[in-house]
């Protein structure tokens, strides 16, 4: 059977950053640490983790710049955060991370005022002033990522064609800067995806922008973001962000019950499975799956972490 799947995938880990983030109980920043550590020695070479926000908003993350100091840097690893605006960016640049500036909007205006507190007009000018302060400080951007690209919990089903007008602007935003959008994620923020709706909107957006190169943040809020990632996978996608154990979910997502990112081991395990390489030794990832489970106290929705994996039956 020949199947035009990607060779290898990239792997975002969004653990410590979305999962973290959302755990009512406090954690140490010791534990934080000792898991990113542990996530840096499985081969994962992009690991977020923390996020330069309003600590008000979002107090898990008020140790954000203590966090950011404390990780020892690894070849070939790269730390780096999230942010909502300029005065995040600004902040995150102030540490160690490798910061990688990206314009933000989302196809939702009601999931932007909840996530930004900006309407429309407002989150345009805040990508205009993120490009400007980039290009006053010699900083490279080309990338972007849209938002509740599937669906919204505070606004509905979201079309492809809203979609591709989300990304039409933010083209020219790049554009008018003097810059040039070549990568986009594209974002099931809160899990609407099913992979009918992978095919239609990464279609959709790859036949009006064949040479932007696409990458995935899946949700697995109603149990499809496996699927959801196959179907992006068979359309040559090779770009994917995930969060080991399951650990996560979106605070400002319209429903208590939104679920974290793919679970990164279940990923891997898929891809290799699969004959896809991820450069990850994933008997590591279920350590650290199991480690993640112990810091936040309660179970994680990760299956490798009840079954692990078939290499003790294989052998």
């Amino acid at each position: 059977m020949n199947l035009d799947y990607p060779k290898r995938v990239q792997i975002g880990e969004e653990g410590p950053r979305e999962g973290f983030q959302i755990e009512s109980a406090a954690i140490s920043v010791a534990s934080k640490v000792r898991f990113i550590e542990a996530l840096a020695d499985t081969g994962l070479q992009d690991i977020q983790t923390v996020s330069f926000v309003n600590p008000a908003r979002v107090p898990s993350m008020a140790d954000a710049e203590i966090v950011a100091n404390a990780l020892r840097p690894r070849s070939g690893v790269h730390y780096t955060a999230s942010w909502l605006n300029l005065k995040g960016l600004e902040r995150a640049l102030a540490t160690p991370l490798h910061v990688k500036p990206r314009l933000s909007l989302s196809a939702s205006e009601s999931f932007e005022r909840s996530n930004t507190g900006k309407g429309p007009a407002q989150a345009a000018e805040e990508q205009r002033r993120m490009l400007a302060y980039c290009r006053d400080k010699g900083l490279a951007i080309n990338a972007a990522i849209i938002m509740t690209a599937f669906g919204c919990n505070l606004e509905g089903a979201i079309s492809p064609q809203r979609v591709c007008e989300v990304v039409a602007e933010l083209v020219k935003l790049m554009d008018d800067a003097g810059e040039k959008l070549e990568y986009l994620r594209v974002a099931d923020t809160v899990g609407w995806a099913t992979p009918l709706a992978i095919a239609r909107v990464v279609g959709a957006i790859r036949e009006r922008w064949p040479e932007l190169r696409l990458g995935l943040h899946l949700h697995d809020t109603r149990g499809t973001g496996l699927a959801n990632a196959a179907m992006g996978l068979s359309m040559g996608v090779a770009d994917f962000d995930s969060s080991c154990a399951g650990l996560g979910g979106c605070p400002f997502a319209g429903n208590t019950g939104a679920a974290g990112n793919i679970c990164t081991e279940d990923f891997v395990f898929m891809c290799h499975e699969m004959g896809i390489e991820t450069g990850v030794n994933l008997e590591a990832l279920i350590e650290c799956a199991h480690m993640a489970e112990a810091i936040v106290g309660h179970p994680l929705p990760g299956k490798l972490l009840r079954s692990g994996s078939l290499a003790r039956h294989r052998a």
